[in-house]
């Protein structure tokens, strides 16, 4: 999701890569929830996040549109996002205690939280910090790469930028299309190919889904 404001508004001016020290500890939370409160659509799932939680939750990705996430339209592309439910607008994987029930298997965006993603060219990106979003006093210094926690960080930073860049030509190809039925087959085509059709939990998730964005490329010619 795009959003329009300047980095100096939401940042504290510096660009981080992996390895650097940013000042975003908070203690485990100690009992906070409000980054899983009114996120609206926000927190958007990509389909390592949803290959995860499918493996975590042992459910169908049918079933966690059912229950805990639904659909919504980002920059022209259907896109599968956490659903925020009841009059507090929770995230409906907090239990009664306000902690993540998903916390070994949540989704990057939330791993990612208080930090952002800055895409300077197609093949590169930065963290900054997001110095309004959570108000948590005296933030320790931790390390990017400890705070987001993700597995094979490497390869897991070139899936974000093939992800995105992905998204950036199909968010052309539908905004180019004057005919409302292929932009929806387009979308549906996408959905089922990284969402819907499950992923071998047996095999490497990056090399299938490399496979899947080649295939697409060529579907989609682009």
């Amino acid at each position: 999701m795009k959003r329009q404001v300047s980095l100096e508004e939401i940042s504290d001016g510096r660009l981080y890569d992996r390895h650097d020290m940013v000042r975003a500890g908070c203690g485990g939370c100690r009992g906070c929830s409000l980054c899983c409160h009114g996120m609206g659509r926000s927190a958007i799932l990509d389909p390592l996040d949803v290959h995860r939680m499918i493996q975590g939750c042992g459910m169908s990705m049918e079933a966690l549109l059912t229950e805990k996430a639904e659909l919504n339209v980002v920059d022209g592309i259907i896109l599968p996002n956490l659903r925020m439910s009841g009059e507090d607008e929770a995230c409906g994987f907090l239990n009664k205690e306000g902690r993540c029930s998903i916390h070994p298997f949540r989704p990057g965006v939330c791993r990612l939280f208080p930090l952002g993603r800055y895409y300077e060219t197609e093949d590169s990106f930065h963290y900054f910090l997001q110095v309004n979003e959570c108000p948590a006093p005296n933030k320790t210094k931790v390390r990017v790469e400890k705070w987001i926690q993700q597995p094979e960080i490497a390869r897991y930073e070139e899936y974000v930028l093939s992800w995105h860049r992905f998204l950036e030509c199909a968010e052309t190809r539908v905004a180019q299309e004057k005919d409302e039925d292929t932009v929806k087959n387009i979308n549906l085509y996408l959905l089922k190919m990284f969402y819907l059709t499950p992923y071998d939990p047996q095999a490497d998730f990056y090399e299938q889904f490399e496979k899947r964005l080649s295939a697409a490329r060529g579907v989609l010619d682009f």
